[in-house]
């Protein structure tokens, strides 16, 4: 299982239960929250999957430059392969706990998929293997750009958001 530390770095064990992928890893692993509060938070969002199998964004849905991010992968996603889900909303804070995060972490974009989860750059480069040409080849050269120089672009750019982009009254999803 994938342990958060702060700064965002993870140990690894292995796990069989929610997965989280990150491409310079061999094996899957999991963000650990315990045990009792893992399954019960993949138990109470079953139901998002059960229906409709596509992928669930993430995002902050106060924050411009997020809101700016969906209605790009929105134009860019003819076949409407992913769905979104603000974070501040009680579908997204459970979401976020299956990921293993704080309910409350609004800083980052985070895809749900039914049996993995993905944060930050990595996130990131897993919408675009979603939305149509050319960005699923992009992802595949930007995934060679190791992950602490991503994440570390990924974390000054989130933390400057409402600075540099704004913040907006309410979500527009």
């Amino acid at each position: 299982m994938a342990l958060l530390v702060p700064g965002g770095c993870a140990r690894l064990r292995p796990s069989s239960s929610l997965r989280v992928t990150n491409r310079r890893f061999a094996a899957p692993a999991a963000l650990s929250t315990p045990q009792k509060d893992a399954a019960a938070s993949v138990e109470a969002t079953s139901s998002f999957f059960e229906q409709d199998s596509r992928p669930i964004m993430l995002f902050d849905g106060v924050c411009n430059l997020c809101n700016g991010g969906v209605r790009f992968v929105r134009a860019n996603d003819r076949n409407r392969r992913i769905r979104f889900e603000a974070l501040q909303s009680e579908a997204g804070k459970k979401l976020l706990r299956r990921s293993g995060r704080d309910p409350d972490d609004i800083s980052s974009v985070v895809l749900v998929e039914k049996e993995r989860s993905y944060i930050k750059s990595d996130a990131v480069l897993k919408i675009m293997e979603y939305i149509n040409l050319p960005f699923p080849q992009l992802a595949f050269f930007l995934q060679f750009v190791p992950i602490f120089l991503r994440d570390f672009l990924y974390d000054n750019v989130a933390n400057n958001r409402y600075a540099f982009f704004g913040r907006s009254e309410s979500c527009e999803i």
